[in-house]
């Protein structure tokens, strides 16, 4: 069983942060474990206050699980302000887990600001220090100082420059592109070789899509464990997405944008 180390903010309607990623490694058989960094005030309908963690606590947090448990896998989440994206950059550095995926976690779904304009800029600096990055469109444009792209080959191109830059593995997913395409990108190399996919998958035409980030990024980093590649990993995932996607439109939780339903394999 992978024992999986979520690094991410609370969310007390359920749908995101640190009880979205819980779930989705639950569901991709994983053991979690899960260290806050931030207390949220918010539901389905949005985002109404963020109180950081003080640093230290977070860096003693992650080093009380490392000392303890072997760590199989690790899903970086929200950090919120620059000082915090610093100290998780040097504790990686330090105790370097394997399999890390970063969710760039900048905008919630529901509009509300969980990042910093500092903390966004610096969450690019730890790009290089992680196994794969799961930016959406927006957050791939300011991980690599553009625009948003509006389109599936400028996402690619992003993408390929993510990469080229870091050496991070790139998951650009592209549910958020208004052009009518369907593929999301994946670009890693072996060695000296980089290799860039466009993977299709079949819109869920849905408003409940809260905490997609952070599921997709936490049932990621649980199937890597044992996979070959990233390409593995991903194909295993995206038909579960798929399906909580559709379980979302019945689960009834919440006003506003409501969360996948993690757990659709269970009860269909």
């Amino acid at each position: 069983m992978p024992r999986v180390l979520c690094l991410a903010g609370t969310d007390p309607s359920g749908g995101a942060g640190l009880l979205a990623d819980v779930k989705s490694v639950a569901a991709m058989g994983g053991y979690a474990m899960g260290v806050v960094t931030a207390v949220t005030v918010q539901n389905t309908r949005g985002v109404t206050g963020v109180h950081a963690i003080p640093v230290e606590t977070v860096v003693a947090q992650l080093d009380a699980v490392a000392d303890d448990v072997e760590i199989d896998a690790m899903k970086i989440g929200m950090l919120g302000e620059a000082t915090l994206v610093e100290a998780v950059g040097e504790w990686l550095e330090r105790r370097r887990p394997r399999n890390v995926v970063l969710d760039p976690v900048m905008v919630a779904t529901t509009g509300g600001r969980l990042a910093s304009d500092d903390a966004a800029r610096l969450l690019r600096e730890l790009v290089p220090v992680v196994d794969l990055v799961t930016p959406n469109v927006p957050e791939l444009g300011v991980l690599c100082g553009q625009s948003t792209a509006p389109h599936l080959e400028m996402v690619v191109e992003q993408a390929e420059l993510v990469h080229e830059q870091t050496g991070s593995a790139v998951l650009a997913t592209t549910g958020d592109l208004t052009d009518g395409s369907s593929h999301d990108v994946l670009v890693e190399s072996e060695r000296d070789w980089r290799t860039t996919r466009r993977l299709p998958f079949v819109r869920v035409d849905t408003p409940h899509t809260h905490g997609t980030g952070c599921s997709l990024s936490s049932a990621l980093a649980t199937a890597r464990v044992g996979a070959d590649d990233w390409l593995s990993a991903y194909r295993r995932v995206r038909p579960w997405m798929d399906g909580a996607l559709h379980g979302g439109l019945t689960l009834e939780v919440g006003q506003g944008s409501g969360p996948l339903d993690h757990g659709w394999f269970l009860h269909r």
